[in-house]
């Protein structure tokens, strides 16, 4: 594609204080910091534009937001149904999808999945940067999906890209990955700050115009996190994670961003040797099997999006020999040393020379503080060697004076515990139900030592 002469010219600009310069510099003229140019498009302001732009001010569009029409945006699904849970219902016209994950973690597989599931009726895109079109038919056959209206373009060149999806007009694009692509407006490599953010500006820009829905791939850094810049994240209309251990065959996905529905919404599948297949009844995969009750494992309810899922929290108290060890896996560090120092305020139960050992099964990642009173019960049965309750769940926050505080969407937890067949559910005072629970005994609790108190009286 051409660069229109006087229209669009490439800059530098500091990332920390903005300046810019006309060329690439170590340290940037303004702040003096090292290593923060990046290489940008800036649009070159053509004679009497400026007064262009003041004359057609006038006649902008203005409104009410009264007089704007409120409809829900109508979905297509994808016929994956743990994949639609997480996007809110299904792909919107327009919309721009961006899915990260670790290498081999199943992205590349659920897309093609749902491609093919979509192609027989509707038009839609694979666009592969990382793989040639073979690979992606030998991906196909291994997975035995049905392609024969399904259309693929193995291409990188960001400008010939938008040609096919001008021309192609699909109503679902997949660009696998936008890591991979590059453009000839800039000088810098594929995967470069400069190149992801404008190849990603493009293609949002082309999804507005066009009504077509983008799904963009996007690689992980070792921390976890998207890679290239955070204003990625914040174009596009929706950010998907994909979440688990490589070497478990189960996979979440969390919905951390949704302008069109609930965030931290997941959808839970199983990789098996035909694909990514959906988990109907998610809480069996993370509530382990023990022939008998067993110490230092309690059941909580926690809530992921509109949810609740039964997961089992395990916890491993010993003596320590040297400097005390506080490992977790699932949660949050830092907050098992504020609980255990809560544990030890206010019930006189002492953890300080014990390594404690902390892990939420299955691979799931409790993120919200209903999960701490779970925790705490689990390092207490591992402490005095005694499992809890049979069928019993648990879910509340633990506050630093030691009161339990409620947690969001109760009835809907217990309700849940019922339905699997748990029979006793500790629970904050505050969300204990108006109206019965068929077959669940609730035990409602103010304060930590109350919570220990009872369960001794449990036993």
């Amino acid at each position: 594609m051409a660069r229109a002469a006087g229209s669009r010219k490439t800059v530098f600009s500091c990332s920390e204080c903005g300046a810019s310069a006309a060329k690439w510099q170590g340290q940037c003229p303004g702040c003096g910091v090292w290593n923060t140019l990046v290489e940008t498009i800036a649009e070159a302001a053509a004679s009497g534009q400026q007064s262009r732009f003041a004359a057609l001010g006038g006649t902008a569009g203005l409104q009410t937001l009264s007089a704007i029409e409120a409809r829900e945006e109508d979905r297509l699904p994808t016929g994956i149904s743990e994949f639609d849970r997480a996007l809110g219902g299904g792909l919107v016209a327009g919309g721009v999808v961006l899915i990260g994950g670790d290498p081999g973690i199943g992205k590349s597989t659920l897309l093609l999945q749902a491609l093919s599931g979509l192609a027989p009726a509707r038009n839609v895109l694979y666009v592969s940067g990382e793989e040639s079109g073979q690979q992606i038919a030998m991906r196909a056959r291994r997975l035995s999906l049905e392609t024969g209206e399904l259309r693929l373009l193995a291409e990188i060149n960001l400008e010939k890209i938008l040609a096919t999806l001008q021309t192609a007009r699909p109503q679902v694009a997949v660009i696998d990955s936008i890591q991979t692509l590059w453009s000839e407006q800039l000088n810098s490599a594929p995967g470069s700050v400069a190149q992801v953010r404008e190849c990603a500006a493009q293609l949002t820009r082309l999804a507005k115009q066009t009504g077509i829905t983008v799904i963009l791939v996007g690689h992980v850094t070792k921390e976890g996190a998207l890679a290239g810049p955070r204003v990625l994240e914040h174009m596009v209309d929706t950010v998907l994670y994909f979440e688990g251990d490589t070497h478990s065959s189960f996979r979440l996905i969390r919905a951390v961003k949704n302008r069109y529905g609930a965030v931290n919404e997941i959808g839970v599948f199983a990789m098996t040797d035909r694909g990514l297949k959906g988990v109907s009844n998610p809480s069996a995969i993370f509530l382990s099997p023990h022939g008998n009750d067993v110490p230092g494992s309690c059941v909580l309810v926690t809530q992921e999006g509109t949810r609740p899922l039964l997961v089992e929290i395990q916890a491993l108290v010993d003596q320590a020999h040297g400097n005390p060890r506080r490992l977790t896996v699932g949660l949050d560090a830092q907050r098992l040393a504020m609980l255990l120092a809560v544990l030890h305020r206010h019930a006189g139960i002492v953890c300080f020379d014990q390594d404690v050992f902390v892990n939420a099964v299955g691979g799931v990642k409790i993120g919200e503080p209903a999960g701490d009173m779970a925790v705490l019960l689990a390092i207490v049965s591992s402490l005095k060697n005694r499992a809890l309750p049979e069928k019993l769940v648990v879910f509340g926050e633990v506050g630093l004076a030691g009161e339990i505080r409620p947690a969001p969407r109760g009835q809907e937890r217990l309700r849940e515990a019922a339905k699997l067949g748990f029979t006793r559910a500790m629970i904050p005072e505050a969300n204990e139900p108006r109206q019965p629970i068929a077959g669940l005994e609730v035990i409602a609790v103010r304060r930590v030592e109350e919570a220990v108190q009872r369960l001794r009286e449990l036993e």
